[in-house]
């Protein structure tokens, strides 16, 4: 059963046909009858609980004002501190009954943060991977200022990061390179940031100290337009949205201004859309067994080829013999994956490699067969690259290695296992496995924060390739915080003015440069900056 089962993959299955409603005994208060009866400033716990952070500060101030119960006062006081050390990462819209799943890894990121600030610790090192991610460029300066009130606490603090912002306002750099996968892995510089600006051959240099304004896109005159309706969700209440088709659109606004939900209802109920495809951060496997090959279905084309070949065919093995996915061919010890799961006493499972096939997934007799010298495992350990000049004369294997590289993939190993991508690779390998398939009709393409995990030379790969779509007559929506990706599309809606309630309304919409001198729109003057327009007021 559901309950009983241990594997998680059964249990993500079974969680599709599952649906979560609120209790009808407590109505999602949680608590016994008994235990909601008591209240506080006229609302019980449940209640409180359900209000954004800032209102909650608001509910709690009377009580800690003097004059009142001692330790009602000590209580909110600390509370009210709590509440405000999250209030001033950006976060004041969340509420404290607001589930951990539907946190952004941002959210996460920066709640932990939050905690650290309270602990008052100093010596201690601090290693960010990409805080910036999933954050409105207001929201990063925030996130600069906390940053640099641990470092005056006495702390050290390393950031693996992508957001220019966030690399310029760092005291050392260290940039490693030149490219990534086998072509990267050294140092190029470690020393003042200022000073990368003498290191040709950086990919990060030009975009630091050589980046020119994003130009200003031809004006568009949409004459079709795929709509939303009224929307009334989570924040939004009654939106009308409207994108124009067979253009690139970004979708902007501050953290839980409620872009997320607006496209989410484009793709659900929008009018007019046609196919849609929505690409989205989620990984393509949360097992070894899951690959780049496997997903984009390149692996079907391999195994044919090994069972094509005169000792395959000899020995009567059939493609199925190649799949690590059944019995047969693979390792058994393994079960194909390559890896097994080791048991650490009170610490979580990990993979090791496994000792009997050391991660070749196949047993020795079909490692015997070989496909232009090499087996099976080895073809799976090619790099996109190298796979794309081993099968340059196989059209099926070659048009999908083709739209790997074509997203800047070429780096990544045809059998690397899903746990080992991220976010942003998991969503590219997504995009091309689209983008091989012949598109016939009008395709609406949907993209959440394509950007996030990406170096800005990356990015510029990745927008010529939505700029393709766009250009075959297809329609791209991206909610998107890198403000050259909305500066660069052809329309702009921007959300807002803040999150949670303060926002779930639309502030700004049009070209970019009329977004940019919108009035009210906290996106705005970044993406002045991005167009080069700073000096022009808003109006």
């Amino acid at each position: 059963t559901y309950a009983d089962s241990k594997s998680p993959a059964l249990r993500a299955r079974a969680e599709r046909f599952l649906t979560s409603a609120p209790c009808p005994v407590c109505g999602g208060g949680r608590l016994r009858p008994e235990a909601l009866a008591v209240t506080f400033a006229g609302r019980t716990i449940a209640e409180l609980a359900a209000l954004p952070l800032t209102a909650l500060a608001e509910a709690l101030a009377p009580a800690a004002a003097p004059g009142g119960p001692e330790t009602a006062r000590v209580l909110a006081e600390d509370l009210l501190a709590r509440i405000a050390t999250v209030t001033e990462l950006g976060l004041g819209y969340l509420s404290l009954d607001r589930t951990t799943p539907t946190l952004s890894n941002g959210e996460l990121q920066r709640l932990r943060l939050a905690t650290q600030l309270r602990s008052g610790l100093f010596g201690v090192v601090y290693v960010l991977d990409e805080p910036s991610a999933g954050l409105h460029p207001a929201d990063t300066e925030a996130l600069l200022v906390v940053l640099d009130r641990l470092k005056a606490a006495g702390n050290t603090v390393f950031v693996v990061e992508h957001h220019l912002d966030v690399v310029r306002h760092a005291d050392w750099l260290v940039d490693v390179g030149p490219h990534a996968g086998e072509h990267g892995g050294r140092v190029l510089h470690s020393g003042p940031p200022e000073l990368l600006a003498h290191v040709e051959e950086s990919a990060t240099r030009r975009f630091l100290f050589d980046r020119s304004p994003v130009p200003e896109r031809p004006a568009l005159a949409p004459r079709e337009w795929l709509r939303t309706g009224p929307v009334t969700r989570h924040n939004l209440r009654g939106v009308d949205a409207a994108f124009p088709r067979g253009a690139l659109t970004a979708v902007t606004g501050v953290s839980g201004s409620g872009k997320s939900t607006l496209v989410g209802a484009l793709t659900g109920e929008g009018e007019g859309a046609g196919r849609t495809v929505t690409v989205d951060q989620k990984p393509i496997g949360r097992t070894p067994r899951s690959n780049l090959a496997t997903y984009t279905g390149l692996f079907d084309v391999v195994r044919k080829l090994f069972a094509q070949t005169e000792e395959a065919r000899s020995r009567g093995y059939k493609v199925g013999r190649f799949s690590f996915n059944v019995p047969g061919g693979r390792c058994e010890t393994c079960q194909g994956e390559g890896f097994v799961s080791v048991e650490l006493l009170f610490l979580p499972s990990t993979y090791a490699p496994c000792p009997d096939c050391r991660g070749a997934r196949y047993n020795p007799e079909t490692l015997q067969v070989r496909l232009r010298g090499l087996d099976i495992s080895e073809v799976l350990d090619l790099t996109v690259e190298s796979a794309a000049e081993f099968f340059a004369d196989v059209p099926a294997a070659a048009r999908s290695l083709g739209t790997l590289l074509d997203v800047g993939l070429g780096y990544l190993r045809l059998g690397q296992p899903a746990t080992e991508l991220s976010g942003g690779e998991a969503q590219r390998i997504k995009l091309a496995s689209e983008l091989q398939r012949p598109r016939r009709a009008h395709t609406l393409y949907v993209l959440d924060e394509p950007t996030t995990g990406l170096h800005p030379a990356d990015v510029e790969v990745l927008v010529r390739q939505l700029r393709g779509l766009v250009d075959g007559g297809h329609t791209v929506v991206v909610v998107e915080h890198d403000m050259d990706v909305a500066a660069g599309a052809d329309w702009v809606v921007d959300l807002g003015p803040g999150g949670g309630e303060d926002g779930g309304r639309i502030v700004a919409e049009g070209p970019p440069a009329r977004v940019a001198r919108a009035a009210g729109s906290r996106t705005a003057p970044y993406l002045a900056r991005a167009l080069g327009l700073d000096g022009e007021a808003q109006g």
